[in-house]
């Protein structure tokens, strides 16, 4: 049985940092559409200069974009064992359009991180990023620890950004959860915890639903 993950939660309540944990620990894929998207505005592509100003103001990219790039990562060989969605689906539109193309695969376990809102915030303000590779910086770290790059603020992280990030996901993603919660496959986990500890909490979480 494939391991069909999906991280829910508001920017800065880790799901990067336990997806990615979580997906080394299984051997599959994680799959971050935010990566995806950083990747094409460094490289300055069409779809990439049309992203940034968007991400610049706090705002989500279009749907019909982070489909489009789901459903062509979701085609690939690497993901019959399963994989983690880290920043997809943001809104229920989305979801829908997941539904769609994992018809006639294994079901989807939906894990919601919950932190408060003024510990995003700090978090928010004070994240760094490899301007190199796009990796999540280290704290009190100059330099990346997976390519030596230079750490820098995304210019998405100062704070009067950050609080519109929050806002625009209260509005369009939190009714992710509405649309979820009724599943037997939906848990919710505390993120306001040391990283190891929400780890912990949700690899318990995840063994309840099998495999």
């Amino acid at each position: 049985m494939a391991l069909n993950l999906i991280m829910l939660g508001p920017p800065g309540a880790g799901k990067g940092t336990q997806a990615e944990r979580f997906a080394r620990s299984r051997g599959i894929p994680k799959i971050s559409t935010g990566d995806t998207l950083r990747a094409a505005v460094a490289a300055g592509t069409e779809i990439g200069r049309r992203a940034k100003a968007t991400m610049d103001r706090g705002e989500l990219v279009g749907d019909d974009v982070m489909i489009g790039i789901v459903k062509e990562r979701l085609e690939r060989d690497d993901v019959r064992s399963g994989f983690v969605l880290d920043g997809f689906p943001r809104t229920v539109a989305q979801a829908v359009a997941l539904d769609e193309i994992m018809k006639g695969r294994d079901p989807l376990i939906i894990v919601e991180i919950v932190v408060p809102s003024s510990e995003l915030v700090r978090r928010l303000a004070s994240r760094m990023i490899c301007e190199d590779c796009g990796a999540n910086g280290e704290p009190d770290e100059l330099v990346c620890g997976r390519c030596n790059g230079r750490l820098v603020q995304r210019t998405d992280d100062n704070e009067d950004v950050v609080l519109e990030r929050l806002k625009v996901y209260n509005a369009q993603t939190k009714p992710l959860v509405d649309f979820y919660r009724a599943r037997p496959t939906f848990r919710v986990i505390n993120g306001a915890q040391p990283p190891d500890k929400v780890a912990a909490e949700l690899a318990a979480a995840i063994e309840s639903e099998g495999p």
